[in-house]
């Protein structure tokens, strides 16, 4: 017996060395994974950005057919991060980090999705494709919709490159069977739902069923195979299936074709399934606000206990949308604050989204164009004041009116980057009505106001075509008396002044607006040939929302702030108006002269990033270390800004970062750093070294722009 104890003893021993071998491997495949797709996002994010540029065609130099060639090396290079994120996505779900954001997600929105992604691969391959809803299905379920899109995308993506003849078809019931018996989380839910991609395709054998859901396996792994193929898609979709409470099951046979079918949870389950700990979970949007942390368990354990730690849910109103309705994009993270603004957009006439982060925001904005915005400049993952600027530089969504409601009082800074209105917190529930009449009534008013004080007759009329008519009314006054009675007679929504008027100073004008009328909040534009005084110019940035100098670009300049504090449509204005601004907004004024260095020590990213901020009339010095880097800040004073990589040999973006801040000087600088890496954790990490602000490679032109816009205007 004692012989057969210490056998047992040193079996278990093994065991258990061998299980901290196997995690010790799983751990260093998953560093290798990270790394290795940092290496290959750094050469990419040139690529992609240069291509870019190109395929922009900004001077217009090139022929159609480079154009051609550019997309297609923009399209080939975004197939290739695809594929980068396919392997990032694996090691995060081998290492238990990947994240899990749940909302609720209407199955009308699914249907736009797969109908958007793959109806025209549908046509140009000569195949139907039908999307199917079942009548008895809810109207949503409660998921993580990024997620979700991404394992329908590899089941459809394989349905139609596997098929040549018929067709593929996707449809979504109610499921009252077909799982394994053993799928704890799908028996235990009260609703399950299936989504069924079916194709008329080559099949798949019986032996093969297993091996094409393992990481880097191949129906079809020979070197004279017809169909193309990574091997990870279908292993990535079913991590992440379990992950969602779910499971995969297929049922092939070759010559006729695949059925896939995903079951998932109509709810999505506390208890969520995981190979390793540390899944991170949030619930937001119009979902629930549950937040979810894993409770420390064994890596012998299949299953990751979860425990709530707070809120309550948040249903809004996207699975109700329909065309000509009134929306208000509530962007909020307090879930009891968002659901108070819900309320109250009801009552108000509008259908009401809520986003509790802001990429989701910025998102949401695209896709369902509402008709306002309420913001909170203290999001999660983003500083408001960077979705402001977003939504006011993209032309699909700079008409789209603002309503700032945040603890921060800097309304000035608010009006003059855009915003409609600011509100600041805590707000009354009657300040809150009125601000949300306020939008309903600004919205009613298809006929925007501008006032125009201007005492030359020739400029007056000049501004006045420029303006032009339509959606925009235009009162010329010649005086600041005939103003202040425009003013008190009705309301205005921009005012556009010259400061030599003969009977007051523009200054004593825009004073008296801004105090005897109560118009504190009226976006004015000051419009002057005047060479200002340092003093002067110190004041109007004071009293007004905007300063253009009368020059040759002035007129572009006038009819863009005008545009933007009226918040017309651009799509809708004459195509010569339009074209005036398309050159306008190749230059930044917030931008255009300042200093950035880079610090990077890949000489390609150095040569796409001065390539695009030089086309902001930016000055760009560089350094490829970090050592480098804080030599040349001392070198030039004149920086504005840096843009600092993490991963560098030697001294890291880290270490770089916390050595510039400790030299007085430099406390305040705008720091962003610049990572391909882009693991959890990693922006609190930068911010933590002394980061102002975080991007992943490879680089989003205009989240770097709109970056570096929102901490240079500070």
């Amino acid at each position: 017996m004692e012989l057969k104890n210490q056998e047992v003893e040193q079996a278990k021993v093994a065991l258990e060395e061998k299980a901290e071998q196997l995690a010790l491997i799983s751990k260093y495949k998953s560093e290798f994974l990270a790394n290795m797709s940092h290496e290959l996002r750094t050469p990419l994010n040139s690529l992609l950005i240069l291509s870019q540029i190109l395929t922009e065609n900004a001077e217009g130099n090139l022929t159609p057919k480079q154009v051609g060639f550019s997309q297609t090396i923009h399209s080939s290079g975004s197939d290739l991060l695809d594929l980068i994120n396919d392997i990032l996505d694996l090691s995060k779900i081998e290492s238990g980090t990947m994240a899990v954001d749940v909302t609720a997600v209407p199955f009308t929105d699914v249907r736009k999705f797969v109908e958007g992604t793959f109806r025209q691969v549908a046509d140009l391959k000569g195949l139907q494709f039908t999307v199917g809803l079942d009548e008895n299905l809810p109207p949503s379920i409660q998921t993580d919709a990024k997620r979700l899109q991404q394992v329908l995308k590899n089941l459809l993506s394989n349905a139609f490159k596997f098929t040549e003849r018929g067709g593929v078809s996707l449809h979504a019931r109610v499921a009252t069977s077909g799982w394994d018996e053993d799928e704890e989380l799908l028996n235990a839910a009260g609703t399950v739902i299936a989504f069924t991609v079916h194709d008329t395709g080559i099949g798949v054998p019986r032996d093969k069923h297993k091996v094409i859901f393992e990481a880097f396996q191949q129906g079809d792994g020979t070197t004279s195979r017809k169909y193309g193929g990574t091997g990870l898609g279908l292993s990535i979709s079913r991590q992440i299936t379990r992950l969602l409470g779910g499971t995969i099951r297929l049922d092939s046979a070759p010559g006729e074709g695949s059925t896939f079918t995903l079951y998932l949870p109509m709810a999505f389950p506390v208890d969520a399934p995981g190979d390793a700990p540390g899944i991170e979970l949030g619930m937001g949007g119009m979902g629930s606000d549950l937040l979810l942390e894993p409770k420390p368990v064994s890596t012998a354990s299949s299953r990751v206990m979860l425990s709530p730690v707070i809120e309550r849910s948040i249903s809004d109103d996207r699975a109700t949308i329909v065309a000509g309705d009134r929306i208000l994009l509530i962007a909020e993270d307090d879930p009891g604050f968002a659901e108070i603004l819900l309320d109250l957009a009801r009552a108000s006439g509008f259908k009401g989204l809520v986003a509790q982060r802001a990429d989701r925001a910025l998102a949401l904005a695209r896709e369902y164009q509402p008709t306002a915005v309420t913001l909170d400049l203290r999001l999660p993952d983003a500083d408001g004041w960077t979705i402001l600027d977003r939504l006011k530089h993209d032309p699909a969504t700079r008409h789209i009116p603002v309503h700032i409601i945040s603890v921060d009082e800097n309304w000035q800074r608010g009006l003059r980057l855009g915003a409609i209105d600011f509100l600041t917190k805590p707000a009354t529930k009657e300040s809150l009505g009125e601000a949300l009449r306020s939008l309903n009534e600004f919205v009613d008013r298809p006929v925007k106001r501008l006032l125009v004080v201007e005492d030359d007759e020739t400029q007056r009329n000049s501004i006045v075509e420029l303006i032009g008519d339509g959606d925009v009314e235009t009162t010329p006054v010649a005086t600041g008396q005939e103003a202040l009675a425009a003013l008190q007679q009705q309301r205005f929504d921009c005012m556009v002044l010259d400061l030599g008027l003969p009977d007051m100073t523009g200054f004593q004008l825009i004073s008296r607006v801004k105090s005897e009328v109560g118009l504190r909040k009226l976006p004015t534009i000051v419009y002057t040939g005047k060479d200002l005084t340092k003093k002067e110019e110190t004041e109007l940035r004071r009293l007004a929302e905007s300063v253009v100098i009368k020059d040759a670009r002035s007129p572009e300049r006038l009819l863009d702030e005008t545009a933007l504090f009226l918040h017309r449509v651009t799509s809708r204005l004459p195509e010569s108006r339009r074209r005036m601004l398309d050159q306008l907004h190749r230059t930044d004024p917030v931008l255009s002269g300042r200093t950035v260095l880079i610090v990077d020590d890949d000489v390609r990213n150095i040569f796409a990033l001065t390539t695009l901020l030089e086309r902001s009339e930016m000055n760009v010095v560089y350094a490829e270390s970090g050592r480098e880097g804080i030599a040349r800040l001392q070198a030039t004073p004149s920086v504005d800004a840096v843009l600092m990589d993490v991963m560098m040999p030697e001294m890291d973006g880290y270490e770089t970062m916390r050595a510039i801040r400790e030299q007085a000087r430099l406390r305040t600088l705008p720091i962003i750093a610049v990572t391909a890496k882009a693991m959890k954790g990693d922006r609190e990490k930068c911010i933590e070294a002394g980061a102002s602000d975080y991007m992943a490679k490879p680089v989003d032109m205009d989240q770097l722009l709109s970056l570096l816009r929102v901490w240079l205007y500070r």
